[in-house]
Order: C-alpha cells, then sequence, then structure tokens
C-alpha cells in the first residue's frame, strides 16, 4: 500500500500526510512540481518529527511517477468526481492511493490513468474533505481490508 499526492499546494497538508505515512508504514510518493518549496517550515511543523522516519519517493513530475510505478499494482484515484464510494471497494495489498491538488484535484490524463477513481460520501450541500482527512479516511479501510496495519508493539 502506497499514498500519493499530485502536485501537493500546501505544505501542512503534505506534512500531515507524511506524518500519516511514517505512523503506518505507509510509503508516500510526492510527484513534483509542489506548490511550495519541499523544506517548507509549515511542512516540518504539520509533520512534526516524524517526517524524518516517511518513507518519501520523490518524483520530477507524473511521468516520472508512472514511470517507477509497478505495473501489476492498481492506481486508486480519491476525487469529488467519481461514482463509486470507497466504502463499497475491495483493496488490494499494492494498492496506490493517490490524491489530487488541493486547489485543482488532478487533470484529465491523470483521472484517465487510474484503475479505479473513489469518492468519499458527504452530507448533500458539502463539497469536499481536507486532504489529509481523506488520506486518513480511506487509507484506514483499505489497511483494515488487507489486515495491514503495524502491529502493536511491533
Amino acid at each position: 500500500m502506497r499514498l500519493a499526492l499530485y502536485q501537493p499546494d500546501i505544505p501542512q497538508n503534505t506534512g500531515t500526510i507524511l506524518r500519516l505515512g511514517a505512523c503506518l508504514g505507509v510509503p508516500v510518493d510526492i510527484i513534483e512540481p509542489c506548490g511550495f518549496p519541499f523544506s517548507d517550515r509549515g511542512l516540518r511543523r504539520a509533520g512534526m518529527d516524524y517526517v524524518s522516519h516517511a518513507e518519501i519517493r520523490r518524483h520530477a513530475d507524473w511521468q516520472a511517477f508512472q514511470d517507477a510505478r509497478k505495473p501489476e499494482n492498481r492506481l486508486i484515484l480519491l476525487t469529488t468526481k467519481a461514482a463509486e464510494p470507497y466504502t463499497g471497494f475491495r483493496f488490494a495489498p499494492g494498492d496506490t492511493l493517490l490524491l489530487g491538488r488541493e486547489s485543482a484535484g488532478v487533470p484529465e490524463d491523470v483521472h484517465a490513468a487510474a484503475d479505479a477513481r473513489l469518492l468519499i460520501p458527504l452530507a448533500p450541500g458539502a463539497r469536499s474533505l481536507n486532504v489529509a482527512v481523506a488520506a486518513a479516511m480511506v487509507l484506514g479501510e483499505a489497511l483494515r481490508q488487507t489486515q495491514s496495519f503495524p502491529l502493536p508493539g511491533a
């Protein structure tokens, strides 16, 4: 299981997701360019001292990310433009959960490259969740289904 961030805009969200990955033993791919310097103070503050424990792989752009991906592992896009809720999806251990830019999501070619597009069901009138909250919700379900949560005390 992996998390991937497509051209993240907000360092605090990226830091929070890096902390999430570090705490749950899930590697994080950063698809650049980022909307902030990767060494930004906000990223460090949100990630606290966990950023140094995160397994981070940075990719210069979308094509570099695609070139580095294992073709047998599915790319699962979390998007408000999907029709399928994540709650009914069957995750696999090799899945990569892709989250788009906070300001713009992902372009159509990235949508088209995804093996599945999932949404988080929201109350009527609600547009979207914070990207770090969305990552935590869906990753938690994916780890639960695949029995991939870290073992306590290990």
